[in-house]
């Protein structure tokens, strides 16, 4: 082997695995977008996630009692606070 071919090998080995250039900020929510009109009604199930090192943001997903389909809460909106008052939520582990 050459002197080129060890010293390449050897800085490919020192680079680390995911190596990055910057700040890098790990937000992986799983509320892209919320529902603000009231469909409280349709819920069957409420789950929250507090904010976590994956989110910086209070999730509130709820399962609709038709069809089971999961459709992410507005947490600032007026009836989803109602929500809350009546004890639907359960809270996610």
């Amino acid at each position: 082997m050459s002197v080129i071919t060890i010293v390449a090998l050897m800085v490919f080995l020192t680079i680390p695995e995911g190596f990055s250039f910057g700040p890098q900020e790990v937000n992986r929510c799983r509320c892209i977008t919320t529902e603000k009109k009231p469909i409280g009604r349709y819920i069957g199930q409420v789950e929250v996630n507090p904010v976590s090192s994956h989110c910086n943001n209070i999730e509130i997903i709820a399962t609709l009692k038709s069809d089971g389909r999961k459709i992410c809460l507005d947490p600032k909106a007026p009836w989803v606070k109602r929500v809350f008052e009546k004890n639907l939520v359960v809270q996610a582990p």
